[in-house]
């Protein structure tokens, strides 16, 4: 077992990547705290799985989640701040309501999540992991999605800074770029026949992803084996980057 003796605490994981790396990281002997706005069922995964509502774009339910975890499982090794909404809008069209709201959720929800793991973990001698999920277009642009972009490149910096602030403390920051995967939040573009061509075709691999494609990448860097991995972006993308 990758995460014996291992608590995680995961937002948005009530369905699409976070359900999966949830789901992964019980797999491998984790207890584990699912998180998200909407509500979600774990009571067919036994004693290792327990939730919280939480959204992350409130940082003293943020604060309270991670008091959560532990009040629940003892501690917290692993926190994976997955929790994110996608929208669409181009620089012209891109309203206020729409750029703040992607701002709170998709960075300041990571901020928030980054600071009130690290700030548990520090004070509890605990040489933890923090996951951030960031996106291909936190590297690359893409027409109609500038708060997106905009906010997963964020997500980028947040991680390198932060990684540099808590290294001397052992806790390591890393983050993962998807490419396109299959979820809910894409189902609808992806349904869009040229949309799904155009990403088909600049995928060297051929294909969209599956969220266990994903979670595969944050099962290594909460375990021992990324011990020495710290301030990286891991990208999971079918060769999307190295066009």
């Amino acid at each position: 077992m990758r995460l014996e003796n291992k608590v995680a605490c995961v937002t948005g994981a009530a369905s699409g990547i976070g359900k999966a790396i949830a789901e992964s990281y019980i797999k491998e002997g984790a207890k584990v705290m699912f998180s998200d706005v909407n509500d979600f069922d774990v009571s067919s995964l036994g004693d290792s799985a327990a939730f919280t509502k939480c959204d992350v774009s409130d940082s003293k339910q943020v604060d309270a989640l991670v008091a959560a975890t532990v009040e629940k499982f003892g501690k917290i090794d692993i926190m994976v701040n997955d929790a994110g909404i996608g929208t669409q809008g181009g620089v012209l069209e891109t309203t206020d309501e729409v750029w703040h709201k992607t701002i709170e959720i998709n960075l300041s929800g990571v901020f928030y999540g980054t600071r009130a793991a690290g700030r548990w973990m520090k004070e509890n001698n605990i040489a933890g992991s923090i996951i951030n999920m960031s996106s291909i277009l936190g590297e690359v642009g893409l027409q109609g999605s500038i708060a997106y972009c905009a906010t997963k490149g964020g997500v980028v910096q947040v991680t390198h800074a932060a990684a540099l602030d808590l290294a001397t403390v052992k806790i390591r920051v890393n983050a993962i770029a998807p490419g396109f995967i299959e979820t809910g939040m894409t189902k609808d573009v992806l349904a869009n026949a040229d949309f799904n061509k155009m990403i088909v075709a600049g995928t060297p691999l051929g294909h969209v992803g599956l969220p266990q494609d994903i979670a595969n990448a944050a099962l290594y860097l909460a375990s021992d084996e990324s011990n020495y991995v710290t301030g990286e972006v891991i990208f999971v993308d079918g060769g999307w980057r190295a066009r």
